[in-house]
């Protein structure tokens, strides 16, 4: 039997206010556990909550973002459940009415296609804290620092097919709340958080499968393992006489195992009921206006910008405008370089290998944008050739210069383009491989392109890599023609 997936997203995205949704205590990352934690966060007897006003425009930029509905009244209701790490007993959220309603995304698949998500709606709510389950010999503990933060749940209808397309919606996401600047996208701080619902059905059933829900997954390619996973799941639990129970899962990416958890929670569990200490929250047009026009280029803008503009290619541009920080990286490049496509090569060829090697993002890169385009503006003026311009760039990296220029001067890495000593190389190696020349003469034209590649190899290696290799390359047809 053929089955088909479907799949629909919670997102849970890290708001990245100063502080936390109702109360004045810090979001800042990394504190020292239970320092940031007031006693409105603790929901502790006589406190009153009051809406962070940034948390709210931040909603509403998403809500521009992502082609929705901006429902200018909501409101906040109380979640109730048990939880170590949820001292309050209850979780403040939103459900009948959300500050954002319906929208749409569309994403770009790997075949050209174009495939639209739409999106169920979007609330505010506070995050829990944090159980730690190190360290502490059998017992747990717990951190309190996140409780409190705020969140933007975005909730998909369930119009995914597969892993893929999955993982495509999510990094679009990514870099439109990366772009609007209401998210860090830190996904290893818990900045973004996706919860991944999974059925699967007989192909051309219209009527859903028996849903599971795999929980707090924090990276593009673990949420793609473990759809697969649940997936070939259900279908062999089907496919052996067994019924999918609905449930919540758990997925661990270390292990690539993944677990069941405990058995799904209906609304009606959770007992919803407006919050009492908190007034409905009324949006007004003239705020929608002011915050419509503080909206920056978003992804898809920029991508049609990178290739009108800049000529580069679909694939490129794709890849360059997708984070707000990459993208303003390689336009700073650009602009110091003065050649978009070498600069495309270098920020996804020999810097994203480099980072990804050094467990980096490009906002700890210890090259600057400015310095990375001083070394394209040197292989662009024929002062490196691409083999010396890695080096300098290493040199860079390891902080032994502050510009191209000073590593070039400092290392004596100037390209050789001088023709009179290129020849000189030239004729030299030619001299020293009487044996090759005759092989090489007496070869095809086919054979002949290959065989070339020995005598650049000997001619670079004699010149120390400075040699201009266009240069060596028409010497030598001169010379062996």
């Amino acid at each position: 039997m053929e089955w088909e997936t479907v799949i629909g997203l919670e997102v849970h995205v890290q708001l990245a206010t100063k502080t936390k949704i109702f109360s004045a205590a810090s979001t800042a990352f990394g504190a020292e556990a239970n320092t940031q934690a007031c006693a409105i966060d603790l929901g502790l007897p006589g406190t009153l909550p009051v809406v962070n006003e940034e948390a709210i425009n931040m909603a509403i930029k998403l809500g521009f973002g992502i082609n929705a509905e901006i429902n200018k009244i909501n409101v906040f209701e109380r979640k109730n459940y048990f939880y170590p790490d949820l001292p309050k007993g209850y979780q403040t959220t939103q459900l009948a009415k959300p500050i954002v309603g319906a929208g749409h995304m569309d994403i770009a698949l790997e075949d050209g296609t174009v495939h639209t998500v739409r999106i169920h709606h979007a609330h505010l709510e506070e995050d829990a804290g944090k159980s730690l389950h190190e360290d502490f010999h059998g017992m747990t503990g717990i951190d309190l620092n996140r409780a409190g933060t705020p969140l933007i749940e975005v909730v998909t209808e369930p119009d995914m097919r597969s892993a893929k397309q999955a993982v495509a919606f999510a990094r679009k996401l990514h870099a439109i709340v990366t772009t609007l600047g209401i998210c860090d996208g830190e996904m290893s701080q818990g900045s973004m958080r996706f919860d991944v619902n999974v059925s699967v059905r007989p192909k051309g059933q219209t009527t859903l499968g028996t849903r599971t829900e795999t929980k707090n997954l924090n990276s593009f390619r673990f949420m793609e393992r473990a759809i697969n996973k649940e997936v070939q799941r259900q279908i062999e639990q089907i496919e052996d006489g067994f019924e999918i129970v609905q449930e919540t899962r758990l997925y661990n990416g270390d292990t690539d195992e993944a677990r069941s958890m405990r058995t799904k929670e209906e609304a009606n569990d959770y007992r919803y009921f407006p919050c009492p200490d908190l007034l409905p929250v009324i949006i007004e047009e003239s705020r929608l206006e002011k915050l419509r026009a503080e909206m920056p280029e978003m992804p898809e803008v920029r991508k049609a910008r990178f290739i009108n503009e800049l000529g580069l290619s679909d694939y490129d541009a794709e890849i360059l405008s997708a984070e707000a920080a990459t993208a303003n990286y390689f336009e700073t490049v650009v602009q110091s370089g003065g050649d978009a496509k070498l600069a495309a090569n270098w920020v996804m060829g020999e810097l994203a290998k480099t980072l990804n090697q050094n467990d980096l993002t490009i906002k700890n890169c210890p090259v600057s944008a400015q310095v990375l385009g001083g070394l394209i503006a040197r292989i662009k003026d024929n002062t490196l050739s691409g083999k010396i311009a890695k080096q300098v760039f290493e040199a860079l990296w390891q902080g032994e210069g502050a510009t191209a220029d000073e590593v070039i001067e400092k290392k004596g890495l100037k390209q050789v383009t001088d023709t009179g000593a290129i020849e000189a190389i030239v004729d030299e190696v030619l001299a020293a491989n009487p044996a090759q020349v005759e092989q090489y003469l007496a070869a095809d034209e086919a054979k002949r392109g290959k065989m070339v590649g020995f005598f650049v190899g000997q001619i670079m290696k004699a010149s120390k890599g400075k040699a201009n290799p266009g240069m060596v390359n028409q010497l030598l047809k001169q010379k062996l023609g």
